[in-house]
């Protein structure tokens, strides 16, 4: 701890001191709310817009907005676990701090147990009194759906209404839930439907644009802006090109030999071909060269095919079912259906499980999560675990994490890591450490980092006989079901990375004296933050519990990732089969692969933004103006000066001296001006044919047809059909530019394989 801090506190200690004195002031309000009779308390929303109107701001609310909502969650809302010994719901006033950091817009850390859902209410309350709207991001339609239903009765009691949108919603419930005060929803359905709101044809089909994007609170935020931002949001249409390349490209992917015709970068997620590689594809292909202009696409096939053999996995990167090959999310263990890989490797995991390859998809409209939430006027979020990548939320979103203290103190005792020299070693152990807490009557939860591994315990502990729930994401539909049992006496659940976030696990009745849950981590994951939510699912409100990670030398992480020292470590140890080691020193290796990871994860998700922000700038623009079409706004000056353009730039080309054409200019500039505008014309009435002045003549002669047209039909009709066309084109010519963006991108790439120089 340095001098200054030791004098001054942490910044995360003096940001919860200068809170402290507004958390005081709305306690000393209580006794004056719990005296206002139902219909009184009712009315300080009207009472408060009323300030709102009159130039008051939120800020001066905040102190009397929250202690109302406080005071009606008291008297409303009722806690959903029955043993619970209170079950009315008052805000702590921990959670009072959490409020007030969110409505700051910031990120605040809350550990789990601690009542985000009810946090939420705070600042969800105050700011949609400006009647704005405010969006409520969650990880699932689940968590959305059930949020929204769990505190509706504190909204409506207070004269406020609370939507949720969820994906594959009819159009009209979706358009009642963004009219609402307060709107639930998932990060990627708020992202889709700004996306499909600028491809609409009538302002009124829009649900999303008509308030804008005021105030979002991101629950899970670090899975939300970290984990989720690598995969942009895509809306596709299929292209026009053939699926025999991609069987092609598999059955020659199987032919190619590991080292010798290709390389694997796990650490990227990447395959390379050799130059040995590339002659034995040409020779596999029977083409001259796989890098001339008609053969160009073949190498970034061919290496899409070795990376769905080497690195995409079934049963953990995805699974089929059905005849389709469905995404697994890495970060949830969720299926994400509907979802595909872009830039073919989607289809070349089709290929290789044999299963109907579906056509390449086309980019219609695209936007990053990290961009889409940059929208909002105001941000905030709240996690168990965002001080890890407290950086990059700073750097990307300039959102500040704030921890927020616990309401009781932490009880839970994190046991060190154990480490075994293989998998069979590490699983065996694991299944008796089940066994012998089994026996003390305490909860197990398992945590696995795929399907595969959750299954592979299962088995092992159906030959021991102990019975248990298996939560994946082939049971999704269970999980809440799950999650609610997992508490109690003698229970074991194997989970993956979905674990039921959001959903809390409630000790049994005597669970807390036998010692609590007790957390059993399976392997290291990648990003620290993963494992800390695992640790996280016990040791709720101060409730006692245990955790402790399971790691081999063949696990992913350490594999890839962990120095050779940490092998040379424990050889020196002389481990033998089945011996274990506890060590902090190895414990500190394992932590700085998990950096090395964190810190590669970071580089892409930055290298996604810089690819979007060329993007960003170009889509705020044609997204801008494409709204002010639609809304009819400038539309006979939009298109004039679209003929004003057009004119000049094939008046330009006409009379480019470069080109030797000089002033007798024998391009058939009328030919062309009858083919673009329908117009017949005369060019012997320009009597000095200089370039500005046959410009001018041009663009008199559109104009005064459109006038003549104006005329005939109506300004108004003529504006309708102005606009239908003026449309048309900006979606035509905004898809083309997705598209000739996409294959600019694969394009570079593909020139870096063959070792031509990018510039």
């Amino acid at each position: 701890m340095s001098f200054l801090t030791k004098i001054f506190g942490t910044s995360n200690e003096r940001i919860i001191k200068k809170i402290i004195p507004i958390v005081e002031y709305i306690s000393s309000l209580e006794p004056t709310m719990m005296s206002l009779t139902d219909s009184e308390l009712r009315q300080m929303t009207d009472k408060f817009k009323e300030r709102l109107r009159v130039g008051e701001e939120l800020d001066s609310l905040l102190p009397e907005a929250f202690a109302t909502v406080r005071e009606a969650s008291r008297r409303v809302l009722v806690a959903p676990n029955p043993d619970s010994p209170n079950r009315t719901m008052r805000h702590f006033d921990v959670q009072l701090i959490g409020g007030i950091v969110l409505h700051q817009g910031k990120i605040a850390e809350m550990a789990t147990g601690e009542g985000k859902t009810l946090v939420a209410t705070l600042p969800a309350y105050l700011n949609a009194l400006s009647g704005k709207g405010v969006h409520v991001v969650t990880v699932n339609d689940y968590l959305a759906k059930r949020d929204r239903d769990w505190m509706s009765p504190l909204y409506e009691f207070l004269g406020l209404k609370a939507g949720a949108i969820q994906s594959n919603q009819a159009y009209d419930d979706k358009q009642t839930a963004y009219s609402c005060d307060i709107t639930y929803g998932t990060n990627n359905e708020f992202g889709f439907d700004y996306l499909r709101d600028n491809m609409r044809v009538r302002t009124e089909e829009q649900v999303q644009l008509s308030r804008g994007l005021n105030y979002a609170i991101v629950d899970e935020v670090d899975s939300i802006l970290i984990d989720e931002a690598r995969t942009p949001l895509i809306i596709s249409g299929p292209a026009e090109e053939s699926t025999e390349k991609y069987y092609l490209a598999d059955k020659a992917a199987r032919r190619l030999k590991a080292g010798k015709h290709f390389e694997i970068k796990e650490k990227e997620r990447m395959a390379h071909l050799t130059e040995e590689g590339i002659e034995e594809v040409e020779k596999l292909l029977n083409v001259d060269s796989i890098y001339t202009d008609r053969n160009m696409e073949w190498p970034h096939h061919i290496e899409q095919a070795l990376r769905a053999h080497h690195l995409f996995k079934n049963d953990r990167d995805y699974i089929v079912k059905g005849g389709e090959v469905v995404i697994v999310d890495e970060f949830t263990g969720r299926l994400m259906e509907g979802r595909v890989w872009s830039d073919g490797l989607h289809q070349a995991v089709q290929a290789k499980e044999h299963q109907r390859i579906k056509e390449e998809n086309q980019t219609l409209a695209t936007i990053t999560l990290q961009n889409f939430f940059r929208l909002y006027k105001k941000l905030a979020g709240m996690t168990g675990t965002a001080m890890t990548e407290a950086a990059e939320f700073d750097k990307i979103y300039k959102l500040e994490v704030v921890m927020i203290p616990t309401n009781k103190p932490m009880s839970r005792t994190n046991f060190p890591d154990r480490v075994y020299r293989t998998e069979k070693e590490k699983f065996d152990a694991i299944i008796q450490e089940i066994v012998e807490v089994h026996k003390t009557g305490r909860p197990t939860l398992v945590g696995t980092v795929s399907i595969e591994k959750s299954e592979l315990l299962s088995e092992k502990l159906m030959r021991e006989g102990i019975e248990h729930e298996v939560l994946n994401a082939k049971q999704h539909e269970r999980e809440a079901h799950i999650v609610a049992k997992a508490g109690q006496r003698g229970n074991v659940t194997i989970a993956t990375n979905m674990a039921g976030r959001g959903t809390d696990i409630v000790l049994g009745e005597g669970i807390a004296a036998l010692g609590g849950l007790h957390i059993i981590g399976s392997e290291r994951h990648e990003a620290r933050r993963i494992d800390n939510q695992l640790r996280g699912r016990s040791g709720r409100q101060g409730d006692p519990g245990s955790s402790r990670f399971y790691v081999s030398l063949q696990d992913d992480l350490m594999r890839i990732f962990a120095s050779e020292r940490v092998s040379s470590l424990l050889k020196s140890f002389g481990m033998e089969e089945g011996m274990a080691i506890e060590h902090s020193m190895v414990t500190r290796s394992i932590e700085r692969a998990q950096k090395k990871v964190e810190e590669h994860n970071f580089e892409i998700r930055k290298h996604l933004l810089e690819y979007d922000e060329v993007m960003d700038q170009q889509r705020k623009t044609i997204y801008s103006l494409r709204q002010d079409v639609l809304e009819g706004r400038n539309i006979r000056d939009y298109l004039f000066r679209m003929m004003e353009d057009s004119v000049k730039e094939v008046t330009a080309f006409a009379y480019d001296t470069k080109s030797g054409r000089g002033e007798e200019e024998p391009f058939d500039l009328a030919g062309w001006f009858k083919q673009k505008f329908g117009l017949s014309v005369d060019l012997d009435e320009v009597e000095e044919k200089t370039r500005e002045k046959v410009e001018d003549f041009f663009i008199k002669k559109a104009e005064e047809a459109y006038k003549t047209k104006e005329d005939t039909l109506g300004k108004e009709e003529m504006e309708k059909i102005a606009q239908i066309l003026l449309l048309e084109k900006i979606d035509t010519k905004w898809k083309d530019h997705l598209y000739a963006m996409d294959h600019l991108r694969s394009g570079i790439g593909l020139r870096g394989y063959a070792q031509i120089d990018r510039e």
